[in-house]
């Protein structure tokens, strides 16, 4: 019944650091992803923990303005992927006058929550 999106663009994790974290909560049921970023070890799963509390404040609010009711231990998590953002370069002094280069890379998060009638509904359509 209700589809939320959270993005969060620009943020200082590594698409490929970023990835693993996404990896361990796709199609998981959202409190369940919680507890997992809760205590998962990696520096990105700080910020994909508030992305996916974000996307299931925007299904109680999308919930809220359509009238409809919304258990949150239906929300599952039914897209989740990283892209590349903007990378920012730097150069890093090094012996007899020469520059390395390093680039410090940003990543685009999008997660996306729904509930089971959803996703049935969006099989039967794509068929």
């Amino acid at each position: 019944m209700v589809e939320s999106i959270a993005r969060v663009r620009h943020i200082r994790v590594t698409p490929m650091k970023a990835r693993r974290v996404v990896n361990l909560i796709r199609g998981k049921q959202a409190e369940e992803a919680l507890a997992i970023l809760k205590f998962a070890p990696q520096s990105a799963s700080e910020p994909v923990f508030k992305l996916v509390a974000s996307a299931i404040a925007n299904a109680r609010v999308k919930a809220d303005a359509t009238n409809s009711y919304l258990d949150e231990q239906d929300l599952y998590v039914s897209k989740a992927y990283v892209d590349e953002g903007a990378t920012l370069k730097r150069f890093r002094p090094r012996a007899q006058g020469r520059a390395f280069r390093i680039n410090k890379r940003t990543s685009h998060i999008t997660v996306v929550l729904s509930t089971p009638d959803e996703a049935v509904a969006g099989k039967k359509g794509a068929n």
